[in-house]
Formats: C-alpha cells, sequence, structure tokens
C-alpha cells in the first residue's frame, strides 16, 4: 500500500502537468486564427464570377493574412521581451525544481530501513564510534541528527541525557527546516509569475492608452489590449501549476518530517535505555565497591586488648 502511493503522487502530478501544457497548447491554436484581420471586400466591378475569383487572390495578396500562420513562440512575444523573457526564465527553473524535487524528496533521503536497522543493533551493542562511522556514510536527515547526538555524548562524557536529548531536538529541526526551505522556491515561483505578468499587462495598457493621444481610434486598441494580456495568462500559466506542485511536494515533506521525527524519538529512547542500563551497572559496581572497602577496613581494624 505504501508503495502504491509513492508511485500515486508522481503520477497525479505528471498528469497535471501534462494537463496544463495541454492547455495552453490549446489556447495558442485557437487563439491563432482569431488574429487574422477580415480582408476588405474587392470593389464590386465585372461579373460575379470575377469578384469570387478577386477574393482568394486579395488574401493571397494581403500581408496581413499571411501573418495569421504566426507561431506560439510569435504570440508569446507579443507580450514584449521586457516581461516574456523572465517569464521564460521563471518557467525554466520552475521545470527544473519540480523535476528536482521528484527524484530528492523521498524517503530514502530521510529515513531508511537499512540505517534503522544499523542503528539499532549498534546502539544494543553500545558501539557508538561504529554508528558515527555508519551515520558519516549515509546521506540521511535521520543519520545527521544521531551524528549529531552521539558526537555531542562522546565528546562530553558527563553529560547527561536530557543535554543529548536537547542536542538532537535542535538537529532535528534544523533538518526539518531544510526540507521546508528546499521547497519554498516553487511557492515563490508561483506567486511571482503572476505579478510579473500583471505588470507586463499594465505597461501594455499605458502603452496601448497612450496612442489615444497621437490619434489612434478606440477600435484600434483592442489589438493592443489583446497582447499585453497575453502576459497575464502566461504568468498564470506558470504561476498555477507551480502552487499544485508545491502543495504536492509539501504534502510529501511533512509526510517525511513525521517519519523523521518517530525515527529519531525511537533512536532516543533506545539511547535512554541505554543510558538507564549504563548508569544502573555504574551504581551496582559502586555498590560493590563501596561495600568491599567496608569489609576491608573492618577486616583491618585493630582490637582492642
Amino acid at each position: 500500500m505504501y508503495r502504491l502511493r509513492s508511485y500515486l503522487h508522481p503520477l497525479i502530478a505528471s498528469g497535471l502537468l501534462l494537463f496544463f501544457c495541454s492547455a495552453a497548447f490549446i489556447l495558442a491554436q485557437t487563439a491563432t486564427p482569431a488574429a487574422a484581420p477580415v480582408p476588405a471586400a474587392p470593389p464590386a466591378t465585372g461579373t460575379a464570377t470575377s469578384t469570387m475569383s478577386a477574393v482568394p487572390a486579395a488574401v493571397a495578396s494581403d500581408p496581413a493574412a499571411v501573418a495569421a500562420t504566426e507561431t506560439f513562440l510569435d504570440i508569446l512575444m507579443k507580450g514584449g521581451a521586457l516581461v516574456m523573457i523572465p517569464l521564460a526564465i521563471l518557467s525554466f527553473v520552475a521545470m527544473l525544481l519540480i523535476i528536482f524535487y521528484f527524484f530528492t524528496i523521498r524517503q530514502g533521503s530521510v529515513v531508511s530501513d537499512k540505517f534503522m536497522n544499523a542503528a539499532d543493533a549498534l546502539i544494543r551493542k553500545q558501539d557508538y564510534l561504529g554508528l558515527i562511522a555508519v551515520c558519516n556514510r549515509e546521506n540521511e536527515c535521520i543519520a545527521r541528527i544521531v551524528h549529531k547526538a552521539l558526537d555531542f555524548a562522546t565528546k562530553n562524557p558527563t553529560a547527561s541525557f536530557d543535554e543529548v536529548r536537547e542536542v538532537t531536538e535542535a538537529e532535528g529541526s534544523r533538518q526539518a527546516s531544510i526540507l521546508n526551505q528546499r521547497i519554498i522556491y516553487l511557492a515563490d515561483i508561483g506567486r511571482i509569475a503572476p505579478m510579473v505578468g500583471l505588470l507586463g499587462t499594465v505597461i501594455g495598457m499605458i502603452k496601448a492608452f497612450n496612442n489615444i493621444g497621437v490619434g489612434v481610434q478606440q477600435m484600434e486598441l483592442a489589438p493592443g489590449v489583446a497582447q499585453a494580456l497575453i502576459t497575464t495568462a502566461t504568468g498564470l500559466v506558470i504561476g498555477i501549476p507551480s502552487m499544485i506542485f508545491y502543495s504536492i511536494f509539501r504534502g510529501k515533506v511533512q509526510k517525511l518530517i513525521a517519519e523523521m521525527e518517530a525515527a529519531a524519538t525511537h533512536i532516543m529512547a533506545l539511547l535512554a535505555a541505554q543510558y538507564k542500563r549504563a548508569n544502573y551497572r555504574a551504581s551496582a559496581r559502586r555498590s560493590e565497591r563501596d561495600a568491599e572497602q567496608g569489609d576491608f577496613g573492618a577486616s583491618h581494624e585493630p582490637r582492642s586488648l
């Protein structure tokens, strides 16, 4: 069941990414024919046959009709290079982060059964130096936590278990913060991209309305406004998937943090049991030593005459 859930999240995320890419492509294809202006009707001279044959010739010779075959990249660049280039960079970074998180945010990078079994066996044997060596070889969050705790305990033999616990909790909080900080960049892109698109729309609207002062008619402002809205649409196409994937990765990170806390609690419980056992043995040896010293003193006590 756990393996099914681990495969389900990437499948859902891939489906959402494919859906948004398909939606953007469909919108681009539907927007392309609408950009073609209607050619002017030819003058009503000659017969009807000559009129009908003159229409295709006028369309073929019209540069605006040829411009209707523009590509999706041409439509995007209508938003202005000043805004579209930063949006393209944001989309590229978002794609890289999504792919990177798919391969790095997993259970093996936080807690693994292999490390937990090795740590359990070494702690029961009280082989703390061997466990430190294992922690140095592993690149897991729980390994860093255990290494920090054991390093503090071995360098401070007189430290109490409560002090070791505080060090462990501090390192656990740091590892959880690192996991949360890794995915926050995707949320930042999801917030910044729509704002950059809105900035492009505002710039386009300012340019369109400035043209009114130079004699441009109001009906001729529509193409300029439509081109200005391209930046907002592009920013939303980048921001919405980024926030969706951020929500997915945030759920996975919270689940991994919970597993990391459970593993750290298990390790600390084993260490606490070993501390109690060691303290019990130390107190027992101390009592035996005191008893032996007491018997030795009593046997060598001078007898009274």
